[in-house]
């Protein structure tokens, strides 16, 4: 099983890559609770120039509720997140985290159940863009 979902793009802008799949993801339920942009956390932290890379922390607050219920640990594989890159070729690449894959760690029925929700919406952003 494979830690995450991915698709590759040629021919559009970055911040097109953005909108897109926070379009899908609202589509879903799912809201961005943060947004890391690590090229320009390189950049003014390391003096380091690095691709577009942006880490967003997409949320569904009704899932979260119960797996925080289900595990109250879990809140540190929270939120689940959504990464879209600009690659050396110009490739925009969007990938979204794959909650079954890594919460099958916590050895919870409960929790296991939600993650499977949460990766088939995941899933189902993904395949949409």
């Amino acid at each position: 099983m494979n830690y995450y979902f991915n698709k590759k793009f040629a021919g559009i802008e970055f911040d097109e890559g953005i909108e897109m799949v926070t379009e899908e993801l609202k589509k879903e339920g799912f809201g961005i609770l943060t947004e890391v942009d690590v090229k320009a956390t390189f950049k003014k932290k390391l003096d380091i120039d690095f691709r577009k890379y942006k880490i967003l922390g997409a949320c569904n607050p009704p899932s979260a509720f119960k797996a925080l219920n289900a595990e109250h640990t879990i809140g540190l594989m929270l939120p689940c997140n959504v990464v879209v890159e600009e690659d050396e070729d110009g490739y925009i690449s969007i990938s979204a985290i794959n909650p079954l894959a890594t919460m099958q760690a916590a050895d919870n029925k409960e929790l296991i159940e939600v993650a499977k929700h949460i990766s088939g919406k995941l899933k189902k952003v993904i395949d949409a863009l």
